[in-house]
This record gives structure tokens, sequence and C-alpha cells, in this order.
């Protein structure tokens, strides 16, 4: 899509602000007003659509995106994307470890370890630890418990969950960086431990390396909206 706007702005409206393009209100992919009561995150979507050049280019916009996800989708859909955020917890990626070899073994549990103890106390969530691969089923009033911490959460809050848990493949992680237990890198290095291990032996191939680049950036997208959406 051509970018055919000149003048980027911010405008205060009714519940807050919003973007416009040569005066004309920026809408949502479902054409809903993009509206929102954080002036800083609303501050950051007009940088990006003013920082497109002759070509609009969407995966350039990750505040545009994931703020139209949040009104299109997460705001109308609530139940269905916080169930399944919180369906991660069953086979969470923290609580399955190796038993062999020894030095990955250690390390899933040094550094793996600390964030399910950390999501006992927080939430009240007991996990188990599974070694292998094959599931087992979690404790339900930890599931419970971890469903409750994701109901009572903001629409963008979830929004930036439901990133970060996928781009991880863990609840734990996800919920880690939304209380601030670890940043965009702890988590990223987290959730690609075992790979990092499988790396340091093997080397990686260039498809691998996309692979991570592209997940670390989905957890640091949604970090950066739960910075943007606090202040």
């Amino acid at each position: 899509m051509k970018r055919v706007y000149k003048i980027v702005a911010v405008e205060t409206v009714e519940g807050g602000y919003q973007v416009t393009l040569d005066g004309k209100p920026v809408r949502t992919p479902a054409r809903a007003p993009l509206i929102s009561p954080r002036r800083a995150l609303i501050d950051a979507i007009a940088a990006e659509w003013d920082a497109q050049t002759d070509e609009i280019v969407p995966d350039r916009m990750p505040m545009m995106q994931l703020v139209s996800t949040t009104v299109d989708r997460v705001a109308s859909q609530r139940n269905r994307i916080a169930a399944d955020v919180a369906a991660y917890a069953a086979t969470d990626l923290v609580c399955y470890r190796a038993d062999r070899p020894a030095e990955l073994a250690q390390r899933q549990h040094e550094i793996w370890q600390p964030l399910m103890d950390w999501a006992r106390l927080q939430f009240d969530a007991p996990l188990g630890v599974v070694t292998g691969i094959m599931p087992r089923p979690q404790p339900p009033e930890a599931l419970q418990a971890l469903r409750a911490a994701i109901d009572g959460l903001e629409d963008l809050e979830l929004t930036a969950l439901h990133a970060a848990t996928v781009a991880s493949g863990s609840l734990v992680i996800g919920l880690a960086l939304l209380k601030g237990r670890l940043d965009a890198e702890q988590a990223w290095a987290a959730s690609q431990l075992d790979e990092t291990f499988q790396i340091e032996k093997w080397g990686e191939d260039a498809e691998a390396t996309k692979r991570r680049e592209a997940l670390l950036q989905d957890i640091r997208n949604a970090a950066r909206l739960l910075d943007l959406s606090r202040r």
C-alpha cells in the first residue's frame, strides 16, 4: 500500500487521544475507532505511521497492530483469548525438564525453577515438574489460580500477555514479563534455553537464527506495549 498522507498528528478526542493522517482519524482493520487514554501509546503509534516511507509496511508498526488487535478482538472476545492463554499452563515449557544430558538438566533447573517458585508465591499456583516430553495433568487449583490472574487483566495487558506467551511457549514466562519479574531479553533467553543449548553444541543455521530473532522481537513488542499502556 502506498503512503498518500503527509501529516501525522495526535488529537484529543472523547475517550482520550487518536492518530490522524492529514486530519483523518486512523481506524483499525475492522474500521473501529483507534482511541486510547494513554497518550504515550498513541504517540508511539503516530511515530510508526510517520516513519513509513513510500510503501506502508504493517510489520513495521507493531504498536498499531497490537492495539488494533486489542480493539478488534480482545475487547469482544476476552473469554476465548483468556482461555487460549490459560491453556499454556497445562503444558508449560518451564515445567518440562530433560533428564539428560546433565548439563542441560542443571541449566533448566537453575533458570526455570525460580520462575516456577515465583509463580507459586505470586499467584498461589503450585505447578509440578515433569521429566520427559509426555504431558501430565497439572493441579487443578494451580490452573484455576492462573486463569483468575489472567481474568483480572486489562485488555491491553491481555493482548501483551497473549503475544508474550505465544512467543515464549510459556504462560509462566509471559506472566513474569507482565509483572516485571523478567525483562524482554531475559524472557526470551528463558524461553530459548533448550535451543540455545543445542546451538552451543551443534551450531545454528540461518533459518533458526531468523526464527529466534522474530520471537525476540515479538517479546520486545509485548514488553513495550505493557510499558506504554501504563504511562
